[in-house]
């Protein structure tokens, strides 16, 4: 398994108790993904199965951890999982998409191709794409990269097939 194959969707804190429980801190927007029996990876070749879930206090317990000390061998790893995995567990809405497929997308604007999503920021509680500002634009003396609140304003139409998000107003702020 590649780690670029790979989504981060959790962090796990300190241990909790003495029974291998540690504190689970979720990135994701699916915490249903966490349930008994849920495998995450902490590298390519380590995996852990989820034992015991206490979802009100955020705490896991992992197969084979049944102490504090295995525990605390955890601490500060990070959880993932594979696409197939999130998209097989996580269910969207309609409109709704991974930030995985959104990450490469071009943004276009009025036939041009203002650059390309490399990230998102959540600031707050509101999404924001993370653009790397395509060469065109920063030759004519643009700034190398911006970001664009992920809002309707400013999103008419995503497509995952091909990999492009239609925008409108965008381009001033490569101004």
């Amino acid at each position: 398994m590649k780690s670029s194959e790979l989504v981060e969707v959790a962090k796990l804190g300190r241990a909790v108790g003495l029974k291998g429980f540690l504190k689970l801190h979720n990135f994701s927007d699916f915490p249903e993904q966490f349930k008994k029996g849920g495998r995450f990876f902490i590298d390519e070749d380590e995996s852990l199965e989820i034992a015991e879930l206490d979802k009100e206090k955020s705490l896991v317990r992992f197969v084979g951890m049944n102490d504090r000390d295995a525990a605390f061998k955890l601490t500060n790893k990070i959880l993932k999982t594979t696409r197939e995995a999130t998209r097989d567990s996580c269910k969207l809405e309609k409109d709704e998409f991974f930030w995985f497929d959104i990450i490469g997308c071009k943004i276009v604007e009025n036939e041009q191709t203002l650059g390309v999503v490399d990230d998102i920021e959540r600031i707050s509680s509101q999404d924001y794409l993370h653009v790397k500002t395509d060469e065109k634009f920063i030759k004519e003396g643009s700034q190398k990269e911006f970001l664009i609140p992920y809002i309707d304003k400013f999103i008419l139409h995503v497509d995952i097939d091909i990999q492009k998000i239609v925008t409108k107003d965008v381009v001033y702020f490569l101004e």
